[in-house]
């Protein structure tokens, strides 16, 4: 049987391990991550497609670019020659995706007369999930629903990433609350949404705080990476 009380206090448990995350995800849909270099938070979302470890690949890939191109914008991001920056990030699929999702939102740029966090917003407002594979961001090769989700939540869109450790905690919360666990992407992301209104959380909140209790050895990832969240 459904246990809709238990599920809403186990969803609390979670987020009390992590009491900062709502000034975080406050920032992101802000679009002010990274300093809001839209830049950045493109190549993030590109590289984060991989699969590796985002804390420990992933940031200080970013933070190095940020370091080393401080002027990095979308025009500089999208007519970047991959070769030349191979030695910061190897897989070149990655910087494909980033430069071809910089075009789209240079474009929007230069249509609408407006500055790049001005472009990204623009877009994801117009965005739609359910014709995800239509937009023209996630007909991009190399951009599959947690990239377009991701891109989204940066873009002001409170809602979340269907990847697999959003989904284990959350199914995990969901069984143990009596509940079906959920494994179809489009059918999860509306059930994270359902769970938000239930429980008060946002979407976003949900989703960021599925990777932030993952353990690491014996270290919590919301006290191991605190600081770097301060830093994107």
């Amino acid at each position: 049987m459904a246990d809709r009380a238990g599920l809403i206090q186990s969803v609390h448990s979670h987020m009390q391990k992590v009491p900062w995350l709502k000034k975080y995800c406050d920032r992101c849909l802000k679009t002010e991550r990274y300093g809001g270099n839209v830049a950045l938070m493109v190549i993030d979302a590109s590289f984060m497609s991989l699969g590796l470890n985002y804390f420990t690949a992933v940031v200080p890939a970013v933070l190095k670019i940020r370091e080393l191109m401080p002027e990095l914008d979308l025009e500089k991001l999208r007519d970047i020659e991959v070769e030349e920056v191979r030695y910061l990030w190897k897989n070149r699929r990655s910087w494909d995706v980033a430069r071809n999702v910089a075009e789209h939102f240079c474009q929007v740029k230069e249509y609408k007369k407006c500055d790049d966090r001005r472009a990204l917003r623009i877009w994801a407002s117009n965005s739609k999930l359910d014709e995800w594979k239509k937009d023209p961001i996630g007909s991009i090769k190399g951009v599959g629903i947690n990239t377009y989700q991701y891109l989204r939540m940066m873009g002001g869109i409170d809602t979340v990433m269907p990847d697999r450790i959003v989904k284990r905690v959350i199914n995990d919360i969901l069984t143990r609350s009596g509940y079906e666990a959920v494994e179809d992407d489009m059918a999860f992301i509306r059930k994270v949404h359902e769970i938000a209104q239930m429980t008060g959380y946002r979407a976003i909140e949900l989703c960021w705080m599925t990777w932030l209790v993952q353990y690491e050895g014996k270290n919590l990832r919301a006290e191991k990476y605190r600081s770097v969240m301060d830093l994107i």
